[in-house]
């Protein structure tokens, strides 16, 4: 059960306190709070844990700030969508909006590897109009004498570069809770020239002390990838637990399935899924055509297979797109195969926005098919 408390209602006022002694005095029932802080407004939930088929829904809606009670119709209760909840839920940081209505490109080195190639690709993103950037500097590879980024030692010359070039969200991923800490503290040093979006990795889905290890920060929200062997519905619940812990700033990463099914594909593509996340949960979509794909091959009408795939993910109504970049791919240290080259951007933004202009034709259709 989840009660929602009318706008600005906070749990600490003298109507949120009243909620919260009336649930705890219930046999069995934990209250646990989430608020949400957006532009001019406070949002607060709180998730009513334990047996609730005993409590009297219409009594709880009574109470004074309480907007509605919505039953948990799924496990994952915290980023569910669930029967009744129409708010568009999202989140805004470092100037950027995600949710469900907003469509970004985040393009960039999946693998940190100088400074040089950095510049080139924050500058080459700002020329193109771009606030956000993917940029790698902790890489779990599967070989343990593989590169593995350069960690600690990189993150102030590219928090230094993203402030220069106006990159206002870098999204990096980590896989270790030390690496928080890291970045948090060459942020502060720095200055904050820019923002920090942490990912967890494929690989990590179900790590779940480092999924409620960075769920108890506030400050960066996190970009979650579908684990690449596990079902949707078993990712969704792992990505709860960075949710319940206290974050709701997250983002659902689609990335392809690990399955020879896929072939010639690195990934069995699952961009399909799409409309079945924005439908299951509240959460923003992205989507990863480059480690699903895996390579540049190209169709005879001149298209790479990762524009048509990316494509697919955009119609069906993705919120952002997770791309590789590198100035030269054949001496990228990691995933170069599939890395688009810089001058390939301009062509790449383009595509995307038709596909997006796509997808909002396509929403206005359903709206007027359903109002007649």
């Amino acid at each position: 059960m989840i009660v929602l408390l009318k706008d600005n209602v906070a749990s600490e006022s003298p109507e949120g306190l009243n909620i919260l002694r009336y649930l705890s005095a219930r046999p069995g029932i934990t209250p646990k709070v989430h608020s949400i802080s957006g532009t001019g407004r406070l949002l607060t939930e709180i998730y009513v844990v334990g047996d609730t088929s005993t409590l009297d829904q219409s009594e709880i809606e009574h109470l004074p700030g309480v907007e509605k009670v919505v039953r948990v119709s799924r496990s994952y209760a915290v980023i569910g969508r669930h029967k009744d909840d129409t708010r568009n839920h999202g989140f805004t940081y470092n100037g950027i909006k995600f949710d469900q209505d907003c469509f970004l490109l985040f393009a960039g080195l999946c693998a940190v590897d100088t400074y040089q190639n950095a510049e080139i690709m924050m500058r080459a993103l700002h020329d193109n109009g771009q606030q956000c950037a993917r940029m790698g500097a902790y890489k779990p590879r599967t070989n343990p004498y593989s590169f593995q980024g350069h960690g600690a030692t990189c993150l102030p010359w590219i928090f230094e570069l993203a402030g220069k070039y106006g990159i206002r969200v870098v999204a990096m991923e980590i896989t270790h809770d030390s690496h928080v800490d890291e970045i948090m503290s060459s942020l502060h040093d720095s200055g904050h020239p820019t923002g920090v979006m942490l990912q967890i990795g494929t690989r990590n889905i179900q790590n779940f002390e480092l999924l409620k290890s960075v769920g108890r920060q506030n400050e960066l929200p996190v970009l979650v990838k579908r684990g690449f062997g596990i079902t949707l519905d078993e990712s969704l619940n792992a990505t709860e637990y960075l949710a319940s812990e206290g974050n709701q700033k997250i983002v659902f990463c689609l990335r392809g399935m690990k399955t020879n099914l896929g072939d010639p594909h690195r990934n069995f593509v699952d961009f399909a899924q799409v409309p079945v996340v924005r439908r299951l949960t509240h959460l923003p979509v992205c989507i990863d055509p480059s480690h699903s794909v895996g390579g540049r091959e190209i169709d005879s009408s001149s298209i790479l297979d990762l524009m048509h795939v990316s494509a697919q993910g955009v119609i069906a109504g993705a919120n952002m797109v997770l791309v590789d970049f590198h100035p030269h791919p054949e001496q990228a240290l990691v995933d170069g195969p599939q890395a688009l080259h810089i001058n390939e951007l301009p062509w790449l933004i383009e595509d995307l926005n038709i596909a997006r202009r796509a997808f909002v034709d396509r929403l206005e259709l359903s709206r007027r098919t359903h109002q007649e």
